[in-house]
């Protein structure tokens, strides 16, 4: 326990130094005084964090969690994810789509020891319609439509066994120049189960995103966290806080990579035993700007 103790003071060392020299480049200037910003790559900084982005991509993230509350165990999760945007020309609706699944490799504790267990986990996806109004050019854009999720996890411990579907809902503002400001909210509801014994489900998950434009292909952001509020079992609550930097780099004849990491922590817990303390995040977007369909 004290190592793991000592391992989330190294963690959160190193997230003090990041939210310091954050703090000191928010001092200064966004760009260079000799430098005009890449109005592009400032673009595609902005869309790999925007909840609600057309662009066609991949996602590929790995969270590694070195101190959990409630067990000795560290945890780790891998996520993809890919993107698939639909328009009114290449879909039967009379709106645009944004169709987003998410598969995971998760290592979670099988108790309160260091033992734990690595196995596919649940698959999420949500399906938003963009609202045609205010209006692209008000900066203000938002989608609604259902956020599901299935019971694809290869063991017990690895997933909610829980069919599940709900609300969801996601908004951005873009209306600042170098900044954008994005909010995305689900809440799955279990309705049938892969076995009898397992709890039902009703999570409320709310995902704050605040992304600022440093320099370059450099930008400064918040958004990797999610609030977590089981509203069905009880007043269960998680309330972690990110901050990350990330790179987003243009090559000529090649696709535009983002490459990203962030630390978390957990700011606020009620009635959550077992929850992530310290959160070390990594990953790689690979955006596909020629397959927009506009």
């Amino acid at each position: 326990m004290v190592a793991v103790e000592r391992g989330a003071l190294t963690v959160l060392e190193t997230l003090a130094t990041a939210l310091l020299a954050a703090v000191s480049l928010a001092a200064l200037p966004a760009y260079a005084q000799d430098e005009v910003p890449d109005p592009r790559v400032v673009k595609l900084a902005e869309e790999f964090s925007d909840p609600l982005t057309t662009l066609p991509q991949v996602f590929t993230q790995d969270a590694y969690t070195p101190a959990n509350y409630g067990t000795d165990a560290p945890t780790n999760r891998v996520i993809a994810r890919v993107i698939v945007p639909r328009i009114p020309k290449y879909s039967l609706l009379p709106f645009v789509q944004l169709v987003r699944p998410s598969f995971s490799l998760v290592t979670v504790p099988t108790g309160r020891g260091g033992a734990t267990q690595t196995a596919f986990g649940d698959i999420h996806l949500f399906d938003l319609g963009v609202i045609p109004w205010p209006g692209r050019e008000t900066g203000l854009l938002m989608a609604v439509g259902p956020v599901f999720v299935f019971p694809t996890a290869t063991a017990r411990v690895a997933g909610r066994g829980a069919w599940q579907v709900g609300p969801a809902f996601g908004a951005v503002y873009k209306g600042l120049p170098g900044y954008l400001f994005g909010l995305l909210i689900q809440s799955p509801i279990s309705f049938a189960y892969t076995a009898r014994d397992r709890q039902s489900v009703g999570t409320l998950l709310v995902q704050p995103i605040v992304l600022r434009h440093l320099w370059r292909g450099f930008y400064a952001k918040s958004g990797d966290a999610t609030w977590a509020i089981d509203w069905r079992n009880g007043s269960s609550t998680t309330l972690p806080l990110s901050f990350g930097f990330g790179y987003v780099l243009v090559r000529a004849g090649a696709p535009p990579i983002n490459l990203f990491v962030s630390g978390e922590w957990m700011a606020y817990r009620h009635d959550a035993p077992v929850a992530p303390q310290t959160t070390v995040r990594f990953g790689m977007t690979i955006a596909f700007p020629d397959w927009r369909p506009w």
